[in-house]
């Protein structure tokens, strides 16, 4: 077979591999690192979670305390929660979370982000469920910048006739 029609031969085997990876679904493998733990890093506005999940009996630690501690309000607390929830994985991971920057309400929804990424990394079958309750979306809303000659990023100054 000379050089030529070996390439042909490459290049049809090429087409049909590429055929049949269109048509797959992704796969998705389990990563984790050398003890056994998923991480993954949340974001919301300006807050960054980095976040670890391993097997345990459910207890979250935020900030080296514990989340009920750190985010006093239930409102955040249930936010923290919803991803576990709703993959139906209560009680069943130890969670460990850093979180910097931002306030409260966007670092809540950092360590969702976070938890939510995390899980997916520790068993890639609860992606779909995640997926779709919006949990493995990143909300990059930030506060516009300030801009010259404004008072505040669209805010004018006031004007005074005299």
């Amino acid at each position: 077979m000379s050089g030529l029609e070996s390439l042909e031969a490459l290049g049809t085997g090429a087409a049909e591999n590429a055929e049949t990876t269109e048509n797959a679904a992704p796969v998705y493998v389990q990563k984790l690192d050398a003890h056994g733990r998923a991480y993954a890093t949340g974001k919301r506005k300006d807050a960054i979670a980095r976040v670890w999940v391993k097997p345990g009996s459910g207890k979250i630690t935020v900030n080296d305390k514990e989340y009920v501690a750190y985010f006093a309000r239930p409102v955040l607390q249930m936010i923290l929660k919803q991803p576990i929830i709703a993959a139906n994985r209560d009680g069943q991971y130890d969670i460990v979370a850093t979180v910097t920057g931002g306030g409260l309400s966007g670092q809540a929804g950092a360590v969702r982000h976070g938890i939510s990424k995390a899980l997916t990394y520790y068993e890639p079958e609860l992606r779909p469920v995640l997926k779709k309750g919006g949990f493995l979306t990143r909300d990059s809303r930030v506060v516009e910048r300030k801009k010259y000659g404004r008072r505040k990023a669209r805010r004018s100054f006031q004007f005074s006739k005299r």
